[in-house]
């Protein structure tokens, strides 16, 4: 049986969103309109990123944090050390180290959260490398489409991450991108693909059934997390506030 969220729960329900990327760590909370960011780096440990996230957030008042992480997470926390951050994020207790609410999720997975409009959605981020999630009817799906193998020399996320943008030209990797996302439409049989991160702008004019989320999705699907919808939709459907996200 769901639970019902009263409207002066959500009201009391201040929520830092934080989407942790490979140059900025970015946060933006509830009611706000402008982000925040400071410095990511290859040796940034749980405790600096704590440390910098409160620094930055001292005027702010918020009751619970949702966080993008750039990694496998599962229902407490990393499940997998990141590649482009310092070491010690696997069982590291974050509510403690906050005092309050924590929820992690896959930083794709959250961004596609706050890009979705119901039905099955299909979210591909080209950012340092390539981010997959599925959505499914509210159920969210954290898929990583960037270890299927490309050709024997390299994998798929290998071949449309940031070092083979730089590799191989933007008109190669776009061609590419394309290959790949064709396929992705035809293998998930998906309503929609939205295509996010950094790298999403290098893909030219989009297709019908293929759109581009905007830098603020991160922050949306973070406030999803907690059931808060502060940001307009681009949908003409109304996602419930109360909305029980079932994460897999």
């Amino acid at each position: 049986m769901t639970k019902k969220v009263t409207a002066e729960a959500l009201e009391s329900r201040r929520v830092l969103a934080i989407d942790i990327g490979g140059t900025n760590v970015k946060l933006l909370l509830n009611g706000e309109i402008e982000p925040r960011k400071f410095a990511s780096s290859m040796d940034m440990a749980p405790t600096e990123f704590i440390e910098q996230v409160k620094q930055h957030t001292e005027d702010w008042d918020y009751n619970c944090i949702s966080i993008g992480y750039p990694g496998l997470t599962g229902p407490n926390g990393p499940l997998s050390e990141p590649g482009n951050l310092g070491p010690g994020w696997v069982a590291f207790d974050f509510q403690a180290a906050f005092a309050m609410p924590v929820k992690i999720m896959n930083d794709a997975a959250m961004q596609a959260l706050g890009s979705y409009e119901g039905g099955r959605m299909l979210f591909l981020g080209f950012g340092t490398g390539l981010g997959s999630t599925l959505i499914c009817h509210s159920t969210v799906i954290s898929l990583e489409l960037g270890n299927i193998r490309w050709n024997d020399k390299a994998t798929s996320g290998e071949m449309l991450g940031r070092k083979a943008l730089k590799k191989l030209g933007r008109k190669k990797w776009r061609k590419i991108a394309w290959s790949f996302i064709n396929s992705a439409i035809k293998s998930f049989n998906a309503d929609y693909i939205v295509v996010g991160g950094g790298n999403a702008k290098l893909l030219g004019m989009l297709p019908p059934g293929v759109r581009r989320g905007h830098n603020q999705t991160a922050f949306r699907g973070g406030f999803r997390l907690f059931g808060v919808e502060d940001m307009p939709s681009t949908s003409h459907e109304t996602l419930e506030h109360d909305k029980n996200w079932r994460l897999l």
